[in-house]
């Protein structure tokens, strides 16, 4: 079986999030806008929510941060 080949020029990287110089999670490009996906445990309150923006994400993920009294004051 022959698989078809992938466009790589299509293909977006994802971009990542960070607060306080630490990474939280990356945002992928989707339908909606961008889909959060967490890779820290403080900002799996927001995975898989999707914003308009990524600084929407950004601020949502600062957001989780500063409620969970995390973020760098």
């Amino acid at each position: 079986m022959q698989e078809r080949s992938v466009d790589r020029t299509k293909v977006q990287k994802p971009i990542v999030i960070e607060v306080a110089g630490e990474p939280l999670g990356v945002v992928v490009a989707h339908a909606e806008g961008y889909r959060f996906l967490a890779v820290k445990l403080p900002a799996f309150a927001i995975d898989g929510q999707t914003y308009d923006s990524v600084e929407n994400a950004r601020i949502a993920a600062s957001e989780v941060m500063r409620l969970r009294g995390l973020d760098a004051a």
